[in-house]
């Protein structure tokens, strides 16, 4: 069968393109032509950048983890993900690490002390983990509380932020193709149990064109996302389309950095000059209920072009009222983008224009009884 691969721009140019059908080639190939270009920025808040990591950078830890993992595992074995929100730049380490060994990750939640852990329990089981990756620091909150859960307590541990990096040197890289298993995206579990779904690689690369082309090709844009990493929207449209397909540096921060103060978000955006950011429908109603008009006057969200809004049911208020709030800082509405995804697609299904309005119908109830949407 012939090998389904997908072109991607390289070298900062729309006319040079490179074809690939993984993502483990297209780091490899941005860690060897761009190698001290920086990946992504780690915000503490808009102000603090707490970390940052090159191609380069990237690679060799992804090689180091990936060889220290080949120590414990075969290829394609499951390995369950657990970094805090903090961590997130090792959480992308960790990630690749396991592309780079052909070990199945597995992502999730980041546990709290206090809280259950039959959820995680359960996806474990389900997904046939046989090995745990998060930090030392987070082992040390973890271990206390996971021995209560039998098959939790069953698990190896390995912390990724102490690996030696000299490991690197020994990795070889594997044979991957479209049809290679990438990774298992758990649904969200909000119409049920939270299901795997197996990701392929050739799944990613699809996905990741399609975003890039609803997009309207992002290349030498500036991304950001406080999504969460682990899950769908998160991962593929905030960690892998920006920086490794599309090559466009991307500023990460915590999901509770922006829950504390949402203002931390545009901040951010103003301050990096950013052009493509996203969040569900109530991130925008919060914004808008939480920020003064004193705290807009130092505000330029000019640069953002795409303000992508999903993950929960999109109201046109929402979408009217960020617009009037916030169109005195530059803001405007033809930068929202109405989507829709999901896991069990890898994430993007639908979308419109980049530069379109975004389209509003009102919901009729008799006509909905009908099976009939009137147009607004």
């Amino acid at each position: 069968m012939r090998e389904n691969q997908i072109l991607f721009n390289v070298n900062n140019s729309l006319h040079n393109t490179y074809k690939s059908s993984n993502i483990v080639d297209i780091l490899c190939y941005r860690a060897q032509h761009q190698p001290e270009k920086i990946a992504y920025t780690f915000l503490q808040d808009a102000e603090t950048e707490s970390g940052t990591i090159t191609y380069q950078e990237l690679d060799r830890q992804a090689r180091a983890i990936a060889v220290k993992l080949r120590f414990i595992l075969t290829a394609g074995d499951r390995a369950l993900l657990l970094y805090p929100f903090t961590d997130t730049l090792e959480f992308i380490a960790a990630f690749f690490g396991c592309l780079y060994a052909e070990v199945i990750a597995m992502t999730a939640y980041p546990p709290r002390p206090g809280k259950s852990l039959s959820d995680l329990e359960r996806a474990v089981v389900d997904a046939q983990a046989i090995l745990a990756l998060t930090t030392t620091s987070f082992l040390d909150k973890i271990e206390p509380w996971s021995v209560q859960y039998q098959k939790l307590a069953a698990l190896r541990w390995l912390t990724t932020n102490n690996i030696d990096r000299t490991l690197a040197h020994s990795w070889q890289k594997p044979l991957v193709t479209s049809n290679s298993l990438a990774y298992l995206q758990y649904t969200s579990g909000s119409t049920g149990t939270p299901k795997g779904v197996r990701i392929n690689h050739g799944n990613l690369m699809h996905n990741c064109a399609s975003l890039n082309n609803c997009f309207g090709n992002i290349l030498h844009s500036t991304g950001l996302s406080w999504l969460r990493a682990y899950h769908d929207m998160g991962l593929v449209a905030g960690v892998v389309l920006p920086a490794i397909y599309a090559e466009s540096p991307t500023i990460l921060m915590s999901p509770i950095a922006f829950f504390k103060k949402p203002l931390s978000w545009l901040e951010a955006i103003s301050r990096y000059k950013v052009n493509i950011s996203g969040a569900p429908n109530f991130a925008y109603d919060l914004c808008v209920s939480r920020i003064t008009l004193k705290q807009k006057e130092n505000l330029d969200l000019s640069s953002w072009e795409i303000a992508s809004t999903g993950a929960e049911p999109i109201r046109a208020e929402a979408l009217e009222s960020f617009t009037k709030s916030f169109e005195i800082c530059g803001f405007r509405k033809e930068a929202f983008y109405p989507c829709y995804g999901m896991a069990e697609a890898t994430l993007i299904i639908s979308g419109g224009l980049k530069t379109a309005l975004p389209i509003v119908y009102h919901v009729d109830g008799t006509a909905l009884e009908q099976n009939q949407v009137v147009a607004a």
